[in-house]
């Protein structure tokens, strides 16, 4: 029995740059349907900031009506004010598809890149060429964006390996 398409949202969350990728899996080849960054500027303020990524998020979410929503887990930051920052971005994202009814994955940074490249310790550039190789894309897209990308490969990925039973949801 195939499994029915799933359309996913992936974010890279931050404060400044959110990246987002869209992807939709089915019997084929995964496929991206938009992705982008999310930028608030260095001059807002922080709570502006937060708000303009609830609101930019809430439209993605409106427009693609997604199944999940996959986001990076965290990882080790040294300076305690950015780590503080990343984790009301991530606050906002989670709070942002809570609200829209949309399931929460998250997978570790390491999980992402051994999915994509098939190594926990890969590179950055590694993970968006491997996303451009696995979509068609026809450029390679922002760092952020890549990133969001591959964290929704990663979840379409982990779909189809444990289908029919799901992965947990945050």
């Amino acid at each position: 029995m195939a499994r029915p398409p799933s359309c996913v949202i992936g974010v890279d969350a931050a404060l400044r740059n959110t990246g987002v990728g869209v992807v939709v899996s089915g019997p084929a080849a995964p496929a991206v349907r938009e992705f982008g960054v999310i930028r608030c500027p260095d001059g807002w303020p922080h709570t502006r900031a937060l708000r303009h990524l609830h609101d930019e998020l809430a439209g993605w979410l409106q427009r693609h009506r997604p199944d999940a929503l996959a986001i990076e887990g965290l990882f080790y930051c040294r300076n305690v004010r950015t780590a503080i920052a990343l984790g009301e971005a991530r606050g906002v994202v989670l709070m942002t598809a809570a609200a829209a009814g949309v399931p929460v994955f998250e997978y570790a940074p390491r999980s992402v890149k051994q999915a994509m490249v098939g190594s926990g310790g890969a590179r950055k550039e590694q993970v968006a060429k491997m996303v451009v190789r696995m979509t068609g894309l026809d450029r390679e897209p922002s760092e952020d964006a890549a990133d969001a990308l591959a964290v929704a490969l990663c979840h379409a990925q982990r779909r189809a390996s444990i289908w029919p039973g799901g992965a947990a949801a945050l």
